[in-house]
């Protein structure tokens, strides 16, 4: 379905020396790598910054009511999910709240579960607080992932392990959880004692306007037994204003969560934070539904690109995030080094999928949230990179 809009996403912006982590690379070099969009942010978000800047004083700020109500009509209306304002507390960051939340939930040495292939910095919040990352891998049938419940049954059931960290949508995986997948998880986590944190940051960037289902959602135990973080900062490319929140329903819980958040720091606002936040929420929808749209282009030339002119790699079934999951292991040696190699002989710069736990091996992962005209030079990049190693391989 094509959109009529006014937005312009093949708009190229020069992102080389502003400080961009994404495109700190040499001349030759195509950044494909980390999840942060080369789209300007929404004119809704940009012009509540800009009235803010106005006001030149950039003293402590606060939670507002706006803030509050703008995450709850979003849930509400996006995903018919409605949330209590008691439940939802402000946090810098997803990353900086679940390593906070781990320290607080977990002692050191117990087994913290996450569902490999997955987001890696996961593992960094696990290993550096000094907790084991315990990896229930995914299971990769027909192209698409699948939860295997019996192995996942097998880890939650282990009396270590405490807390179980949910990638919902999966990254970079692409799936969607459905109801009945969640609440088996959230049976299963009830009753071995597990609590659960459920990341939903790639939410709403799904594919084809398929909606995701909030965790909170879908029974009365998952509600009960989990926390989930929450953020515009990937939907509407605003990462870098490091402002999110936490839902947590259960009063105990939400003690602790509290308790975690405020002892660690991590739960004030900087002086744009919530400004960018209700301006996305209130304001950004549009904007959102657009992107969804171009996104959606982009994805159907990734497919039709790989599957015409580079068989020997395929694409794993995506639902959302606009990451790519790409399967290398048809290629000789791959996993030794491909995406380096690739990075060396083409300058296109993917992430080598093993960072993301032991099932990502032998899988590159790609962030397609650019012009169309760097997709396609990122594409024949790729093409070329793999036709060189096939030579020398």
């Amino acid at each position: 379905m094509h959109i009529e809009h006014s937005f312009n996403f093949d708009k190229e912006i020069n992102r080389r020396n502003t400080n961009a982590e994404k495109w700190k690379v040499e001349e030759n070099e195509l950044p494909m790598w980390v999840a942060d969009m080369d789209f300007e942010a929404a004119p809704a978000i940009r012009k509540a910054l800009e009235a803010r800047f106005k006001h030149g004083i950039f003293g402590y700020a606060g939670i507002t009511d706006e803030w509050y109500e703008a995450y709850i009509g979003w849930w509400k209306h996006r995903h018919n999910f409605t949330m209590q304002k008691d439940w939802l507390i402000f946090t810098t960051g997803v990353v900086p709240a679940i390593s906070s939340m781990v320290r607080k939930l977990t002692t050191p040495a117990e087994k913290v579960l996450i569902q490999t292939p997955v987001y890696n910095i996961f593992f960094n919040s696990i290993l550096n607080n000094g907790r084991v990352a315990l990896e229930s891998p995914l299971v990769l049938k027909n192209n698409r992932y699948e939860m295997d419940f019996e192995q996942l049954e097998k880890d939650l059931s282990d009396t270590q392990t405490t807390l179980m960290i949910l990638c919902n949508p999966q990254n970079p995986g692409g799936r969607i959880w459905t109801k009945n997948e969640l609440i088996r998880v959230a049976e299963l986590c009830k009753k071995y004692g597990v609590t659960v944190i459920s990341d939903e940051v790639h939410c709403d960037l799904t594919v084809n306007g398929k909606k995701y289902v909030p965790f909170a959602s879908v029974s009365e135990t998952a509600r009960e037994i989990s926390i989930t973080c929450m953020s515009p900062g990937k939907s509407f490319n605003i990462a870098g204003l490091h402002t999110a929140a936490v839902s947590v329903p259960n009063e105990i819980l939400r003690n602790k969560v509290k308790r975690s958040l405020n002892t660690d720091e991590v739960a004030e606002p900087n002086a744009f934070a919530t400004e960018a936040a209700v301006a996305a929420y209130t304001g950004g929808g549009e904007w959102l539904d657009a992107l969804n749209g171009y996104l959606d282009e982009s994805r159907k030339i990734v497919l039709d690109f790989i599957a015409d002119e580079i068989p020997e790699i395929k694409v794993i079934e995506k639902e959302a995030t606009y990451l790519f999951w790409i399967d290398v292991r048809g290629l000789k040696n791959a996993g030794k080094g491909f995406a380096k190699e690739l990075r060396l002989t083409t300058g296109i710069y993917l992430i080598d999928g093993k960072v993301y736990g032991k099932a990502g091996e032998g899988f590159i992962r790609m962030n397609i949230a650019c012009t169309k005209k760097n997709l396609k030079d990122g594409l024949e990049r790729l093409k070329t990179g793999v036709r060189l190693w096939e030579d020398s391989h």
